[in-house]
């Protein structure tokens, strides 16, 4: 028998059994949407794969333990020195295992990127309303897989027990501690007693590779099954509504194109694994509570925290049997409320908007100025701090005084969040003007014509039928969803939210999601 008929006949046996001819059939023929920006979540698909092909392989050789030995490797700067097993293993991993070096590199270098690919993901989503029903349960998702990611990503460079993570660990110690009321039980409780402790590395190696593995690995599926099932969301163009789809096949022009993707992906977390080099902890030594390295600094993700805990005032409230350490409020409640205000808000621009209709239609930026200019006051909130988590580096290579530096940082915490709200906003407003003359007079042709009555006209070019520009309609939505708004309108709740629905629908711009 052929190969062909072969194959053949086993699939006929079983879809004689599972029925599942059919169902495979509809779910291959399912069309994805053709746009780059689509691809910056399979980016963290792939860079996450990754991570769980090269942490295995990692697995086989690193140790969790903080029984000390006397380093024997290859590496003689450090041979004859007391580290612990785990900094030792990892010596062993990037210099005596096969491929070791280039495998926790590219680790590493898929952690970065997976966070990275995270927080544009959900950038683009932000701008473009990807957000909105019946897709704000994703929306919850993705920032949890960021929260996520973030989290994993500190547990992981604070396994080798070098100097600089050793460092993480003892700021994340003292940010347990700061919690009022339960934090001395909870550094406890983790550390498995005072600092350093005895179990901490054993147990963040757990939950490093067994717990937050396994949860992301449950919300990237429930994720990816969302997107199956609602559709994939698509921009404005010729034939494209509310209620298609318009681009290609999942079988066979996207799983192909998915596929290389996934090897471009690969290959580049493979050439920075080998070529660029990253958390040498054989420079940084093993870790001694002792010591402190200068000038470290956490991977990019943790410097906004990292920022926050530079620029918050040193005040330390005391009262009622409780010290509320300076720590406390950059640390907890600002990331707190962050990530609480992002994962609420498709629920508060649907609420203070009142749109509750479906949204298979992506905006464009220019289209909803309001959110636009929140996102973009965001990244500059997240910038400024971002650039004080090297604040002492700053300083230092420039020659410039710590202490102006910090304070530079905070004026500009307050100030340039607003500034840049108010820039994007005018920006994103004068768009929709050009848009408005574009399509009332056309593309100027710089062609002059003289009319009969000696007049000099430009002759003006229309815009081509098949690709309109989509406007936002002009006048808001004076009721909140609730239907409600005439009786409440009297009320003290009534007014702050007719104030805060008109903060985010104004007569200038009109509602989003138009």
């Amino acid at each position: 028998m052929s190969l062909a008929k072969r194959a053949q006949h086993e699939s006929r046996f079983i879809d004689d059994r599972l029925g599942s001819s059919g169902f495979l059939k509809t779910q291959l023929n399912k069309v994805f949407p053709d746009h780059w920006s689509f691809m910056l979540g399979e980016i963290a698909l792939y860079s996450f794969i990754i991570l769980l092909l090269t942490g295995v392989y990692l697995s086989f050789f690193f140790q969790a333990s903080p029984a000390e030995t006397i380093y024997n490797g290859s590496y003689v700067p450090l041979k004859g020195v007391t580290v612990s097993q785990a900094y030792a293993t990892t010596l062993d991993i990037s210099f005596d295992v096969r491929a070791g070096l280039v495998m926790r590199q590219i680790h590493h270098w898929s952690a970065l990127l997976f966070v990275a690919a995270i927080s544009v993901h959900l950038c683009r989503v932000f701008f473009t309303g990807a957000f909105r029903k019946p897709r704000e349960l994703n929306w919850t998702i993705g920032v949890g897989l960021l929260t996520l990611g973030i989290v994993e990503g500190f547990l992981g460079y604070s396994l080798p027990d070098d100097l600089l993570s050793g460092t993480g660990i003892r700021i994340g110690y003292s940010i347990v501690q700061s919690i009022p009321f339960l934090g001395s039980w909870l550094g406890f409780l983790v550390f498995g007693g005072e600092y350093p402790g005895t179990e901490i590395i054993q147990r963040l190696y757990v939950i490093h590779i067994l717990l937050i593995p396994g949860i992301i690995l449950a919300l990237i599926s429930a994720h990816l099954a969302m997107v199956w099932h609602q559709k994939h969301t698509q921009f404005r163009g010729p034939g494209r509504t509310e209620n298609n789809v318009v681009g290609s096949r999942i079988w066979p022009k996207y799983a192909a194109n998915g596929s290389a993707y996934f090897f471009v992906v690969f290959a580049m977390c493979g050439l920075l694994g080998g070529l660029a080099q990253i958390n040498p902890i054989w420079l940084y030594g093993p870790y001694d509570p002792a010591n402190v390295s200068a000038a470290s600094q956490p991977d990019w993700y943790m410097g906004w925290l990292d920022g926050s805990t530079r620029l918050f005032m040193p005040w330390e409230f005391r009262g009622a049997g409780v010290t509320l350490s300076p720590l406390f409020w950059p640390a907890i409640i600002m990331p707190g409320l962050i990530f609480t205000a992002m994962a609420l808000y498709p629920t508060l621009e649907a609420k203070f908007t009142g749109d509750r209709q479906y949204h298979n239609l992506l905006d464009r930026p220019r289209d909803n100025p309001t959110r636009t200019a929140i996102g973009a006051a965001s990244i500059g909130f997240y910038i400024v701090l971002w650039i004080s988590g090297g604040n002492d580096v700053i300083a230092s290579t420039f020659r410039i005084s710590l202490n102006a530096m910090t304070w530079v940082g905070r004026i500009a915490c307050i100030t340039v969040p607003p500034i840049t709200y108010i820039f994007t906003k005018r920006i994103c407003i004068a768009l929709q003007k050009r848009d408005e003359e574009l399509r009332t007079h056309g593309i100027e042709s710089g062609l002059i014509r003289q009319l009969p009555s000696g007049e000099f006209i430009e002759v003006s070019i229309p815009l081509p039928d098949p690709a309109p520009i989509e406007l936002t309609p002009a006048e808001p939505i004076e009721e909140g969803p609730s239907g409600d708004g005439a009786r409440r309108e009297g009320t003290l709740v009534g007014r702050a939210g007719r104030a805060v629905s008109g903060f985010f629908v104004n007569r200038e711009t009109g509602p989003p999601g138009g």
